[in-house]
């Protein structure tokens, strides 16, 4: 048997996120008490009293933290991943699983890309919406008719007949109109604070690269699939390249999937919250088993029918 873990993006975040591990486990405590943030991480993961938890400069870092502490607890457990990968954010969990940044420098480079796309989006009058049931192609002639309204481009390529675009809000409309049009069954707004992986990110790619000058990146423990490449670095690619480009690029998540499935991956573990990355692989690639594990109780299961 192969395993991938899949590491979850931005949106699956909610308030109470954690709460049964932080309760029954020193080692999950440990990534939310020791998150090295100006917030108070672990408040705002459990309880969100300010109400700051959808905003982008505390999700990130909360989300990684959540990540870290189940990836202790998996380990522990003895499983181990043959695959890492995540769906934009997750790959910086991702990063963390495979031994390339340690516990500490993946929530605090989470909390500096959090801080440098929230930035990138200020002044920017955006959108972003979900298509779905239209083809690559079709969609891609419909953002390039849009064009003369702004930027508008393919987000995210998350699974069969689910694609996302963004950018400029005229643009970004006007594109959904014409997808509409060309076929697509509905085209969906997504609550979202900026243009994510569009190139309106530029500015968040070039704080990236800056401040990954100060990041020793440790080498890879186990294969990572990334996003702006739906597969495996190549010899010529670094990380810190490949983050810088992936905050302003398209995220290839139908093709990672495909990309794991080739590897002969027949079982991911969804390391959440929630079940949106499961949803994508069933639609992908239904040979593959899938565990979402966001509870003690999720995580026990999944450790039982993979260890067998």
């Amino acid at each position: 048997m192969k395993l991938a873990f899949l590491y979850a993006g931005q949106g699956s975040q909610h308030p109470g996120m954690g709460r049964a591990f932080y309760e029954s486990s020193p080692l999950f405590r440990q990534a939310y008490d020791g998150a090295p943030v100006d917030f108070d991480l672990t408040e705002t993961c459990l309880d969100d009293p300010q109400g700051v938890l959808n905003q982008t400069a505390y999700t990130q870092p909360c989300l990684v933290a959540f990540a870290v502490g189940v990836t202790k607890l998996l380990k522990a457990a003895g499983l181990r991943p043959d695959y890492c990968a995540g769906l934009s954010l997750g790959e910086y969990s991702a990063l963390h699983c495979a031994g390339v940044l340690d516990d500490e420098t993946a929530i605090s480079l989470a909390a500096f890309r959090g801080r440098a796309m929230a930035q990138a989006a200020q002044g920017v009058e955006s959108a972003m919406m979900a298509v779905l049931n239209l083809d690559r192609a079709a969609l891609s002639e419909c953002c390039r008719e849009a064009s003369d309204l702004g930027v508008v481009e393919i987000a995210n390529y998350n699974c069969p007949g689910q694609l996302v675009i963004g950018g400029e809000k005229a643009a970004v409309e006007r594109a959904a109109a014409l997808a509409r049009e060309k076929g697509a069954r509905r085209c969906l707004p997504l609550k979202v604070s900026g243009p994510f992986h569009t190139s309106l990110l530029a500015p968040a790619g070039d704080a990236l690269r800056e401040r990954f000058q100060t990041v020793a990146f440790r080498p890879m423990e186990v294969p990572v699939l990334f996003n702006c490449l739906g597969d495996r670095m190549g010899p010529a690619d670094t990380i810190p390249a490949l983050l810088e480009r992936q905050v302003q690029s398209s995220v290839y998540m139908e093709d990672t999937i495909r990309r794991l499935a080739a590897l002969g991956v027949d079982a991911v573990v969804e390391i959440g919250p929630g079940k949106t990355l499961s949803g994508f692989v069933r639609k992908t690639a239904p040979e593959m088993q899938t565990y979402a594990v966001e509870t003690p109780v999720e995580l026990d299961g999944a450790v039982s029918a993979l260890k067998g």
